[in-house]
This record gives structure tokens, sequence and C-alpha cells, in this order.
């Protein structure tokens, strides 16, 4: 049975879903870019002997919103997720993470390598890196962006398949699972729906690390690591990369599996025995 959880936060309160067994080995999963913990529950039936919570991370799905006239800033997730463990009483656990949950889940796991046992990672090892040469014009960008978003309200949807097909829009996934994670994200309006998540999360970021960096914080990870990359690769996650990336690494495995961005939701028969196993062991 699935369970809605409300988890107390320094910079407000998370919103997750929980499933699997209560004595079961602690794992928190954490979502990719405009997703939501919905987008785990295709995995639920191979993680059924695991106590797991997937959060909503702040700005998406029925987490609060930063407060206002403040960013969302990509080391502050790190400290949204150690506020989560915290709550849970959870002083060490597993970390499955999908694209951005996957690059936080890394940095956690190399600032704090005592609160993370095993780290399982879907289209995921680390941030996307930034190149240095534009470091200006991306702050120039981010800015202006930025002072534009104040006081712009939510478009009306009218109705949850007019959302889907928005979402399907700006994203290249299954029908079945850009319904799952909108689903979660509307908040009924007079005359539709409006969209839950902060609007601020679309902004460009103003700042990346550069590849040495990352590089450098994947060198501190100590906790087992599994990645599971879609193939064909997306252009902001090349298997080039990953590899080299991974050579830094004292313990990780990767694996493909034909599919999307998304495989995690639309392969789910392929990727949750993975999981599951790697998981399990140790």
């Amino acid at each position: 049975m699935i369970r809605e959880l409300s988890l107390p936060a320094a910079r407000g309160r998370l919103a997750a879903l929980s499933g699997g067994r209560e004595d079961g080995r602690p794992l928190l999963c954490l979502h990719g870019w405009l997703d939501n913990a919905a987008s785990f529950l295709p995995l639920a039936p191979w993680l059924a002997d695991f106590r797991w919570v997937a959060l909503d991370l702040p700005g998406h799905g029925a987490s609060e919103h930063r407060a206002p006239g403040y960013d969302y800033v990509f080391v502050d997730w790190i400290h949204d997720v150690l506020d989560a463990l915290d709550a849970l009483g959870w002083a060490r656990a597993d970390l499955l993470g999908h694209s951005m949950g996957g690059a936080i889940a890394c940095l956690l796991a190399a600032a704090v390598p005592a609160r993370v046992r095993r780290l399982a990672l879907v289209e995921a090892l680390g941030p996307v890196a930034g190149d240095p040469d534009g470091a200006g014009s991306r702050l120039r960008e981010a800015v202006l962006a930025r002072r534009a978003v104040r006081g712009r309200s939510s478009r009306l949807i009218p109705d949850l398949d007019a959302a889907v097909a928005a979402r399907l829009a700006a994203t290249e996934m299954a029908p079945a699972a850009a319904r799952l994670i909108v689903e979660r994200n509307l908040r009924p309006v007079e005359g539709g729906f409006a969209w839950r998540s902060d609007p601020r999360l679309t902004l460009p970021a103003s700042s990346r690390l550069p590849e040495p960096a990352i590089r450098s914080m994947l060198r501190l990870i100590e906790a087992p690591t599994l990645v599971i990359a879609a193939e064909p690769s997306p252009p902001w996650f090349s298997w080039d990369v990953l590899r080299e990336r991974a050579a830094c690494m004292a313990d990780v495995r990767l694996e493909r599996v034909p599919g999307g961005h998304h495989l995690h939701m639309e392969q789910p028969g392929q990727v949750g025995p993975r999981l599951r196993d790697f998981l399990a062991a140790g």
C-alpha cells in the first residue's frame, strides 16, 4: 500500500510517497527535474522488500516551494535530502536517483559518505557540467530571467489531457509515464487546473560545475554504485562522458538498457530487477 508522507525540513515541508515493508532496508528515491515522487511508482513491485520513500523535491509535486526571493541552488538540494533522512530517522540509507535526483544523490554521497550505503542511479552520474568559457553569459542570462519571472501567474490548464499534452510537447516520453507525473503536479483552480511546480525551476542556472570539479567529487564516493543508462544516450548524458566519470570511482558498475531518458518508468521490467538485485546485495 502506498502512503503519503509529510516531512519537516529547514526550507519548507517535504511531501513524499512511501511503500514496501516497514522493516525493510531504508531506500530514499530522488526524482528528476520537473518530475515528482510518482515517477517511481512503476518500480514499486521490485522495491516491495525495501522500506522505500520517494520524495517530492522542493518546488515539485506536493512539496513546498522555496521562500519568495530565493533561488534553487544545487547544493541546497543536498541539505533538503539530509533533512528528509533526519526526519525519517535514517542514519544511513540506500539512495536511488533519476537524472537530477541522481546528480543530487552523487554529491550527497561524496559530501557525507557515512549516510549512504549503496547508490543506484538511472540516467545520472553527477550533474551536467558547464563550460567555464560560458560562465559570464550564463550568469547574465540567469539574472535577467530571474528578474523577469517575478509576478508571473500560472497558466490555466483546462483538463488533465491538456496537461499531459503540454508535458509531452516538452519531453519525449511515453504518454502513460507523462500522465503519472502530471497527475501529481496539478492543483485545482477555478476553471481547470494549474501547475503545482514552482516556475522558478524553469529558470536557467546561474552557474554549473566544470567537468574537473565534478570528477573530483565523484572520487570521494565510497558507496558501491550502479548506473543504468539509456541506449541511445541523450545529448546531455553521453556514454563516453559517463565512462570517463566512472573511471574516477572506486566501485561502480555501468549497464545500458534500450529506451529513453525515463526508462525506469517506460521499461520497469528491465530496470526494476537490476535495481532490486543491486540494492539487496551487501
